[in-house]
């Protein structure tokens, strides 16, 4: 009932783009957007199974093809998007109509109406990273969605949205600060996290760095924006150590309370990774810990 230190189930696990891409791809051609209301090719960990892909964290691959739509709908689990690759895809959450653009994080906060489309005209998916507080709810069995009469939920096109955080903007603030190492917190213009489940924070790493290791309570879904390198990650138990191998697009875990140093193999340049945390939550219930 007490261990000697935190013991997560959720193991180490990673996907490489390059092989999970095709798959995705694949199920564009077996089921449309209409009838699968949400093509997601789903990141479970090994050690758990859906939706856990770490104890407190959902993630997953969606694709929309050119001129497809998701129907509108709304649920009670929040969720942010990291969009990994397309142009002219959108999504509207209650009536604003936001392009995405590669790097974007763009939130859809509980019980609000959203859909996703692909206007794009020269045949490019639209692919981006779901992050989703599902777990939570295997405790608390209050999510549910509801669909919206109409495939489309009403919506104007927005050119800036408090829902919008642009790469660009991150990654300025990320090459500002001097050194081999920075880290940005994405937050609400009140500082506060971007829900009260799951936030997100961005790194950069120079060429030849390695981090300082560390450890939190709080548990990340890692995806790689730009740069080729390694992570290693040392579980709780202080014994299982793996290395995990990355390049552009791929995406790994780190589990609650395990132990990881982050390394740019590029000679020159940076390494930009993104991350999908559970740290409001902790940090709520008062078990924010970290080394």
């Amino acid at each position: 009932m007490v261990p000697p230190h935190p013991n997560p189930s959720a193991s180490i696990a990673s996907w490489k783009y390059d092989e999970v891409k095709p798959l995705l791809l694949s199920a564009g051609d077996i089921i449309g957007a209409e009838e699968a209301e949400r093509r997601v090719l789903m990141l479970v960990n090994p050690s758990l199974t859906a939706p856990y892909t770490t104890d407190s964290i959902y993630a997953g691959l969606q694709l929309i093809l050119p001129e497809e739509t998701a129907p509108a709908h709304r649920h009670v689990a929040f969720a942010l998007r990291f969009i990994i690759e397309g142009t002219d895809g959108f999504t509207a959450v209650e009536g604003e109509k936001i392009t995405m653009e590669k790097g974007d994080v763009i939130l859809t906060p509980s019980w609000h109406w959203h859909d996703h489309g692909n206007e794009n005209k020269e045949g490019k998916p639209m692919i981006w990273l779901d992050g989703l507080d599902l777990p939570l709810y295997r405790y608390l069995p209050v999510n549910f969605a509801e669909p919206y009469a109409e495939k489309r939920y009403p919506s104007t096109p927005v050119k800036e949205s408090k829902l919008r955080f642009p790469w660009a903007n991150v990654q300025r603030q990320l090459d500002s600060v001097e050194g081999d190492y920075a880290i940005y917190h994405y937050r609400h213009e009140d500082g506060s996290h971007l829900s009260k489940t799951l936030s997100a924070q961005a790194e950069r790493i120079a060429a030849g760095t390695v981090t300082k290791k560390k450890r939190e309570t709080t548990s990340f879904v890692y995806h790689v924006y730009e740069g080729k390198g390694y992570s290693t990650i040392l579980l709780p138990d202080g014994k299982t150590e793996q290395v995990v191998n990355w390049n552009p697009r791929d995406t790994f875990t780190v589990p609650a309370w395990a132990q990881v140093s982050h390394t740019c193999s590029h000679e020159a340049g940076q390494a930009y990774l993104f991350a999908i945390n559970d740290r409001p939550m902790v940090e709520a219930l008062g078990l924010s810990r970290e080394q």
